[in-house]
């Protein structure tokens, strides 16, 4: 196999393809009947409240780039919050959501929860930015696009953000009916950067901009590799807001702070990511300038191998990070392609290596979820979050789509702004 660097990165013609075949995902896994989409290809995968929202991502990209047309995204994204609107709202075996939170998971025929999953918060931020990405891009004085715009805005009424803080000024992770409410909070640096933002801008049940201050309070700064940063381990963290909100140029009191923004720190993750790849301290094979990437992602595991004398834990699903793991040599392409708008300068080559390296890591619908160099092994199965995290970060990078559209969009202005966001094109 050859090892060396590839002669180009990848082109355009090449990003534009790795569009199509992700968004097929979102096309054909559609069930017909509730509208709904599985959490993965692997068999029996329950529905997923957050491959939801990404779907209504999707759909705009998907009308832009020609891969069906405005009237199909239309009819697909109006089922979708339909099926939302018309679901039960409780804690009886039927509802779908609690006090306007959707369970994180439920069954793909019937609709209704399983799993035993939590009404989860997080999933539901995704799920509403979603809809008012569908909202924001369907704004044509027709009736159904009309219709699309008041879901959106009913689905948004419908969370009751002061419920979830459960008398506190952080938001809790979720709740469950046998349970009441997870134990854990959204404190740290996370992915639910987008939470808090739509949480401020609630139009029914807003939290104050003291429980945005309360969360940033919790923040890690940390230097890794000579690169200074707001730490989380997970790449994964460092890109899912970024998918509705163009970081550049604004900035929240804590990284006004630090002279830097959220874009630029997930450039400095992105690197520090690759660094740790080219350092390898757990000597994987084949980590290095090309292959990186630690994310949330499915693994070989659980199980245990011995390689060379070398006794290696490999987890099943888990949030890999850097610098102290987990790490079982299990990298994620989608990862990579989801720090492109902050550094394209290694993504691009990095891709095209794993075009021309590792060719069976990319199936039908374009990535597969992750891969083990070290033992071989490579996911059989495509994961929604990872390709709607593809699909937008691409587009971000090729034409800015959706921070276009989102720059214009209400909650997403009054949330940052609220949060004491200033600066650039706010």
């Amino acid at each position: 196999m050859n090892t060396s660097s590839p002669s180009i990165s990848m082109s355009d013609t090449r990003l534009a393809s790795v569009q199509s075949k992700t968004f097929k995902f979102f096309f054909s896994e559609m069930h017909s009947t509730t509208s709904l989409l599985p959490e993965s290809t692997r068999e029996g995968a329950p529905a997923s409240i957050a491959v939801l929202g990404f779907a209504l991502v999707a759909y705009p990209i998907a009308v832009e780039r020609g891969f069906i047309s405005r009237a199909k995204a239309v009819r697909r994204t109006l089922a979708k919050l339909e099926f939302l609107q018309n679901g039960p709202d409780g804690d009886g075996p039927d509802s779908i959501s609690h006090r306007g939170f959707y369970y994180h998971f439920l069954d793909l025929q019937t609709g209704r929860r399983t799993w035993n999953s939590e009404a989860s918060t997080i999933d539901t931020a995704f799920l509403i930015a979603g809809a008012l990405t569908a909202a924001q891009y369907f704004d044509r004085d027709v009736p159904e696009e009309r219709k699309i715009r008041a879901l959106a805005d009913a689905l948004y009424r419908r969370a009751d953000w002061q419920w979830a803080q459960h008398g506190g000024l952080t938001v809790t992770h979720g709740w469950r009916p046998e349970t009441g409410f997870i134990k854990y909070r959204w404190t740290g640096y996370s992915e639910a950067l987008i939470l808090y933002i739509l949480a401020l801008a609630s139009p029914t049940s807003p939290i104050s901009p003291a429980s945005y201050r309360a969360w940033t309070k919790t923040y890690r700064w940390k230097t890794l590799y000579g690169l200074e940063q707001l730490y989380a381990g997970p790449l994964f963290i460092h890109q899912l807001s970024h998918l509705w909100i163009d970081f550049r140029g604004i900035q929240d009191e804590y990284m006004r702070g630090k002279a830097i923004d959220y874009f630029e720190n997930s450039r400095r993750a992105t690197y520090a990511q690759q660094q740790y790849a080219i350092r390898n301290p757990r000597r994987f094979k084949r980590y290095g300038e090309h292959m990186w990437g630690l994310s949330a992602s499915d693994g070989p595991g659980p199980a245990v191998r011995h390689l060379k004398g070398k006794r290696i834990a490999l987890h099943g699903y888990a949030g890999r990070g850097i610098p102290n793991g987990p790490d079982d040599g299990t990298l994620s392409p989608w990862a990579v392609a989801g720090s492109l708008p902050f550094t394209p300068e290694i993504v691009l080559p990095s891709l095209q290596y794993l075009d021309e390296q590792l060719p069976r890591i990319s199936g039908a619908y374009g990535y597969k979820s992750s891969y083990n160099p070290t033992i071989g092994w490579i996911s059989p199965n495509h994961s929604g979050i990872c390709h709607g995290v593809t699909l937008a970060m691409i587009e971000n990078y090729r034409t800015g789509f959706l921070w276009r559209q989102m720059r214009n969009c209400p909650a997403i202005r009054k949330g940052l702004r609220l949060a004491g966001f200033t600066g650039g094109w706010l």
